[in-house]
């Protein structure tokens, strides 16, 4: 009795950990450039002393859907989106390098250039610094320029240029901060075929019509397994009573 139980007790958690990631992917679905996670369910022994005759439900994230989101005219000077494959390098709240597409900048107080959750934009020689300035110009292949506050508007100044990187996919993964890295750590090299579209922001790819079904899914899932630890739960108490009769 004990053995069913904890087998449906094992499928219940890992769909409320399956239904995190789904939940998390919907509450993505206007963040732009957000990447969906995947998620998949597996049977899983329980290795032990003698043999593995107990199998379990395991959900784990197998992979990234690294597809492109749509792309939106805006008109705003600091947003851009990244033109077919490649990626945006910033500074993680750790210090190392990752890598983003999300392309709605801005300027910080302190007068760094950096993504809307703000995360600074890395460029040549690191983190990108924007003097004051009364206009911003981003170039296609990610050149920042500059018309200095009190100059004539034609005086343009190149402060930096964006870090553009365009690493295998199957090199990256995402962490738990949502960010995503190279497997071994290390860090891109900048790749200058990368074109930016200047004026425009990369939406997030979860197809919340999906999303949406499968959370729906992986409620009626949880139900179901809440329904059966309730029918153990009688069938013990039934045979409790057969024993006392006895």
């Amino acid at each position: 009795m004990d053995r069913s139980l904890f087998v449906v007790m094992s499928g219940a958690k890992e769909t409320l950990h399956a239904q995190s990631a789904v939940s998390n992917n919907l509450a993505n679905v206007n963040t732009p450039g957000f990447k969906a996670d995947l998620e998949q369910f597996r049977s899983m022994p329980v290795f032990g002393p003698g043999h593995p005759s107990r199998v379990y439900a395991l959900d784990e994230r197998p992979a990234t859907d690294f597809n492109p989101g749509t792309s939106q005219t805006t008109g705003r000077e600091l947003d851009i989106a990244i033109k077919g494959e490649g990626w945006m390098a910033v500074q993680a709240p750790d210090g190392s390098e990752s890598y983003v597409r999300r392309g709605d900048l801005r300027v910080s107080p302190n007068g760094l250039l950096e993504t809307g959750n703000g995360l600074p934009v890395m460029g040549e020689n690191g983190p990108i610094a924007i003097p004051p300035a009364q206009k911003i110009d981003i170039g296609q292949d990610g050149t920042i320029s500059i018309v200095p506050l009190g100059e004539n508007p034609d005086t343009l100044v190149i402060v930096d240029r964006i870090k553009l990187v365009n690493p295998d996919l199957s090199q990256l993964e995402k962490g738990l901060d949502g960010l995503i890295r190279l497997k071994n750590g290390e860090t891109a090299d900048a790749d200058a075929s990368i074109s930016l579209m200047p004026g425009s922001l990369e939406g997030s790819n979860v197809n919340s019509v999906s999303a949406l079904v499968e959370m729906i899914e992986l409620a009626r899932r949880f139900e179901l397994q809440i329904k059966m630890m309730k029918t153990v739960e009688d069938d013990a108490d039934a045979t409790a009573q057969l024993l006392r009769m006895g």
